[in-house]
C-alpha cells in the first residue's frame, strides 16, 4: 500500500471516528468468533468506563461483565447464526439507583462468503421515553383514581363524542357507561340550554356556568359545568366537571322566598307588601279605581302567648293566615308586617259596601274556634280600614291611618271594624304631646340604655352587648321602643335620640375597659341600633368619629346594626358609608336577617361583619323542619361569605347546641339573661 493511500485510508478513518464520537448514539464493532472489540465510539466507551484505546482489544464479556454478557448472549448468537439484525431494550441503573432504559441494535456484518464477519452494536439512551410513558400511565392511573373517588361527575369528549364517564356522572343521568360513551354530549343536555352548551363548545372556552342536563327518565337537573381543555394521549379532550346543583338552588329559592315573604305565614313581608303595595295605587290611579286597605289586629294575644307559650302562639298566627287567604281573592294583596299584625289590600271594588261584605267575612272566619294546646281558643280581629284615594293617596299614609282606625275599633269593644275618618286625626294631637314630651326627655335625661348579653356559642364567654333604649316617662313609667320611636322616627328628634345612644354606648364601654369589666384581647363589643334617619343622614361617618373622639373610646369596642330595609334604601351609598364605619374599627352587623328582602348578591357587595337570625326563626327550633332548614341555609351561606353570625332569642339548651353545631358563633336570648340596666348587667358580668 502506498503512502498516499494510508494517508488518505487514516484520514477517513479519523473522520469516521470524528463522526462516530459526535453521534448521540453508542456504536461498536465486535469481531464475530471472538467477540473483541474491533472499534467503539466516545460514548460506548464512557458508557462502561473505558476510553476508545483501552476498549478495542477486550472481550464482549470483559466491557459489559460476565453476568449481563450472559444474559444477552442468546440475542448475540442469533445475529451470527442466522445473520439477521435484532433489537432488544436494556434497564441500566446508575450508581445512585435512577433507572436507565436503552434500546440496543444487533446488525451483522457480512464478509465476501456471506457468513457474519463481526457484529456491529448501536445503543440509544431511551430514558426520556420511557420516563415519560411511566409519568403518562401514573397520571392516567391517578386520574382514573380521582375519577372514582370524586362525588362530583366527570366526562370527558372530544369533538362531542364521549369518551369516558365516571361513576358519579353516570349516576347523576342514569346512564351507564356503555350508554354514554360514543354519545353526543349535546344528547343529555336540556333542549332549551343546548344553544349556550354549544356556544361554549365553539369557543372552546374554559369557565364555569349554570346549564341543565336530562335524566335517562326524562327528569331536568339543574347542574353547574366546569369546563376545562387538556392533552391526553397526544389528543387535546374537553374534560367537564358536572356538579349537581338542585340542593344550593333550593337553598336561595328558599331564603330569596324568606327574603319576601314572613317566615312563619308565608305571607308577604312588610317590605314587599310595600312595594306591591306601590305598585296597585299607581294602577288604581291610572285607572280611576277605589282600593281598601284593611290593618287587622288579633285582640288580646299577647295572653296566648303569656298562657300558651310562643309555640301556640305561632300555630295561632298560622292558622289565622291560612283563613284569611282563603277568605279572599286571589287579586287580593296580603300580608304581615309583624306579631299579629295582618294587612290586606282589597282590589276591583264599586262601593263601600263591597268592603263591608268582605270585612263581615274576614270577621267570621277569624272567629272561629282555633284549636292550640288541645283546647278550642277563640280569637277576634280588630280591623282599621282606610280607602284610596279618598283617606290618602300614598302606601304610608294609608296603613297609618288604617293603624288608626283599628286602634279606634278596639276602643269600640274589639272583634269589629272600622272606617278611618277625618276626625280620627285628633291622633295627630297625641303625636304631638309625645313628641314634646320626647323632646323634654333629652333635656330631662330620662333615656337609659339596658343590656342584654351576648356569648360565644363554643366557650359561653361574654363577647358582646346589645344596648336597648328604654324611656322612664314619668307618668308612664318604663317605655320600650315601641311606644315612642314611631313617633320619633317620623320627627327629626330620632337624630338627637340616635346620637345620644351612641355617647351612652360609647361612653359605657370605655368606662368598662376602665373598670376590667370586659378584659382580655378581644373586645366585648357594644352592640346599637341605627334608625334609617341616622344612617341617611351626610356625614354620619363623620359623626360617629366625633362621638367616639368625645367619649375617649375606640371604634373596635361598638358594632352597629342596621336592619336590611335601610340598606337596600341606600343601595348606592350605603357601601361607601359601610366602608367609612369599618375604617373606624366599628363592626357592622345586619340584624333580624331573613324580615327584610335583602338579595343574597347584596350580601357580597357590602362591606359588613355579622349578620344576626331573626329569632322568629330561632324561636321555631328544634322541632319545625322547615326553621331547621331555613336557619341551617343562612348560617351556612354567612360563613360561607365569612360573616360572623349571631342567633336571636335563644331560649333553650337545644337551640343553643343545634346552632353551634351549624356554625353560628354568637347567641343571645333569654337562655343568657334578659335586658338589664347597666348597674344590673355589670353585676351579673361580675358574678360570672
Amino acid at each position: 500500500m502506498s503512502v498516499d493511500v494510508a494517508a488518505t485510508l487514516a484520514e477517513q478513518a479519523a473522520r469516521f471516528r470524528m463522526l462516530a464520537d459526535y453521534l448521540p448514539a453508542w456504536i461498536a464493532l465486535y469481531e464475530a468468533r471472538t467477540q473483541t472489540c474491533l472499534f467503539a465510539n466516545r460514548g460506548y466507551a464512557e458508557a462502561f468506563g473505558l476510553t476508545e484505546e483501552s476498549i478495542v482489544g477486550l472481550r464482549f464479556a470483559q466491557i459489559i461483565g460476565a453476568e449481563a454478557a450472559a444474559l444477552i448472549q442468546p440475542a448475540v448468537d442469533r445475529v451470527i447464526a442466522e445473520r439477521v439484525a435484532v433489537s432488544y431494550e436494556r434497564e441500566l441503573p446508575e450508581a445512585d439507583g435512577t433507572p436507565r432504559w436503552i434500546e440496543v441494535n444487533l446488525i451483522p456484518q457480512l464478509g465476501a462468503d456471506g457468513e457474519a464477519v463481526a457484529s456491529c452494536v448501536l445503543i440509544n439512551d431511551i430514558t426520556k421515553h420511557r420516563l415519560a410513558e411511566r409519568e403518562a400511565r401514573e397520571s392516567q392511573v391517578r386520574l382514573d383514581k380521582f375519577m372514582r373517588a370524586t362525588v362530583e361527575g366527570i366526562l370527558f369528549h372530544k369533538d362531542g363524542i364521549t369518551t369516558d364517564v365516571n361513576p358519579p356522572c353516570c349516576e347523576l343521568v342514569g346512564y351507564t357507561l356503555r350508554e354514554m360513551v360514543g354519545r353526543h354530549v349535546m344528547s343529555f343536555i336540556a333542549p332549551d340550554e343546548v344553544p349556550k352548551v354549544m356556544e361554549v363548545m365553539r369557543l372552546g372556552r374554559e369557565l364555569r356556568y349554570e346549564t341543565a342536563v336530562l335524566h335517562k327518565d326524562g327528569t331536568r337537573i339543574p347542574v353547574e359545568f366546569i369546563v376545562r381543555t387538556l392533552e391526553q394521549g397526544g389528543e387535546k379532550l374537553r374534560m367537564t366537571i358536572v356538579r349537581d346543583i338542585r340542593d344550593r338552588l333550593d337553598s336561595e329559592a328558599r331564603i330569596q322566598h324568606l327574603a319576601h315573604h314572613d317566615a312563619l305565614t308565608g305571607l308577604l313581608n312588610r317590605a314587599a307588601f310595600m312595594d306591591r303595595m306601590a305598585g296597585l295605587l299607581k294602577r288604581a290611579e291610572r285607572r280611576s279605581e277605589m282600593l281598601a286597605l284593611l290593618f287587622i289586629d288579633l285582640d288580646n294575644f299577647k295572653r296566648v302567648n303569656d298562657s300558651l307559650g310562643h309555640l301556640e302562639g305561632d300555630k295561632v298566627l298560622t292558622t289565622v293566615s291560612e283563613r284569611l287567604v282563603g277568605a279572599l281573592r286571589g287579586s287580593d294583596l296580603v300580608g304581615r308586617f309583624g306579631g299579629d299584625e295582618f294587612v290586606v289590600l282589597l282590589t276591583d271594588l264599586n262601593s263601600r259596601a263591597d268592603v263591608i261584605v268582605v270585612l263581615e267575612a274576614l270577621l267570621s272566619v277569624v272567629e272561629v274556634p282555633v284549636k292550640a294546646d288541645g283546647r278550642a281558643l277563640s280569637v277576634t280581629p280588630s280591623i282599621g280600614v282606610a280607602l284610596f284615594p279618598d283617606d290618602g293617596q300614598h302606601a304610608d299614609e294609608l296603613i297609618q291611618h288604617a293603624d288608626t282606625a283599628m286602634y279606634r275599633a278596639k276602643a269600640r269593644g274589639r272583634a269589629t271594624y272600622q272606617f278611618f275618618e277625618p276626625s280620627l286625626a285628633e291622633t295627630a294631637y297625641a303625636d304631638l304631646v309625645l313628641e314634646a314630651e320626647l323632646a323634654q326627655a333629652l333635656t330631662r335625661n330620662e333615656f337609659e340604655l339596658f343590656f342584654q348579653p351576648q356569648v360565644d356559642i363554643a366557650t359561653g364567654q361574654l363577647s358582646g352587648a346589645e344596648a336597648l333604649l328604654r324611656w322612664r316617662h314619668p307618668r308612664r313609667g318604663l317605655l320600650a321602643p315601641d311606644a315612642f320611636i314611631f313617633v320619633a322616627e317620623r320627627h327629626r328628634l330620632m337624630l338627637a335620640l340616635g346620637e345620644w345612644v351612641l355617647r351612652e354606648a360609647a361612653a359605657t364601654a370605655r368606662r368598662w375597659r376602665e373598670q376590667g369589666l370586659t378584659p382580655g384581647p378581644a373586645p366585648v363589643r357594644i352592640a346599637v341600633n341605627l334608625s334609617r334617619m341616622q344612617f341617611n343622614l351626610d356625614g354620619f361617618a363623620d359623626t360617629v368619629a366625633r362621638v367616639l373622639g368625645d367619649a375617649g373610646a375606640r371604634g373596635q369596642w361598638l358594632e352597629l346594626e342596621l336592619t336590611e330595609r335601610m340598606l337596600i334604601d341606600d343601595i348606592q351609598h350605603a357601601p361607601t358609608t359601610l366602608a367609612q364605619l369599618r375604617a373606624l374599627g366599628l363592626t357592622v352587623s345586619v340584624d333580624d336577617f331573613g324580615t327584610g328582602y335583602t338579595s343574597l348578591a347584596h350580601l357580597t357587595e357590602l362591606p359588613l361583619d355579622k349578620l344576626k337570625i331573626d329569632q322568629s326563626f330561632v324561636s321555631r327550633l328544634p322541632d319545625d323542619v322547615g326553621a331547621q332548614a331555613i336557619t341551617r341555609a343562612i348560617v351556612q351561606m354567612a360563613v360561607g361569605l365569612g360573616l360572623t353570625v349571631t342567633a336571636e332569642g335563644v331560649r333553650t339548651a337545644a337551640q343553643w347546641q343545634l346552632l353551634a353545631g351549624w356554625g353560628a358563633q354568637q347567641i343571645q336570648g333569654e337562655l343568657v339573661g334578659l335586658p338589664m340596666p347597666a348597674a344590673e348587667f355589670e353585676a351579673w358580668v361580675r358574678a360570672r
